[in-house]
């Protein structure tokens, strides 16, 4: 018979249904196990975040109970009235020292200000306050240097400041 198959070929032909069957079984379990082992991998690494902020909280949480036992002790609440608010005791005198000098020192980023003059109207020393501020802080020197000024009167003024 030469039409019908022989006995090596159909065992040839069963070895190739079975890896085709055993390569879709594999085809059908990566399809179904993939995407839920990369949900569970995120969540792991959600839960891994959540713990970090967590220990961060509890971080924060423990100095507010520090400083909340700090305000509950009367002896600091009352330090912290002194140097916050100036409180003194009953017959104590509190002095404030003011400096009447100026301030030779330039604070960075600040753009010097011409002293107030009474002789020019109010209008103008508003216009000379506004090119100062459009100046900026760009047009001043370094700290310690005295800086650009701007204005007509040529005489620049500071501020000093009270303690």
């Amino acid at each position: 018979m030469a039409g019908a198959p022989t006995f090596p070929e159909r065992k040839s032909s069963r070895g190739v249904l079975r890896v085709v069957v055993l390569a879709s079984i594999f085809v059908l379990l990566a399809v179904t196990l993939v995407p839920t082992l990369r949900s569970y991998l995120r969540q792991q690494g959600e839960i891994d975040a959540l713990r970090g902020h967590v220990a961060v909280q509890r971080q924060g949480v423990s100095d507010l109970q520090k400083e909340q036992a700090r305000w509950n002790d009367d002896v600091y609440v009352m330090q912290q009235a002194r140097e916050r608010l100036k409180f003194v005791k009953v017959g104590e005198k509190s002095y404030t020292v003011i400096d009447g000098k100026a301030s030779t020192k330039a604070l960075p980023g600040l753009a010097k200000v011409p002293a107030a003059s009474s002789n020019r109207p109010w209008y103008g020393q508003l216009w000379q306050s506004v090119q100062v501020a459009d100046a900026g802080p760009a047009a001043t020197a370094p700290p310690g240097t005295s800086g650009p000024t701007t204005g007509t009167s040529g005489s620049a003024g500071t501020t000093s400041s009270a303690k």
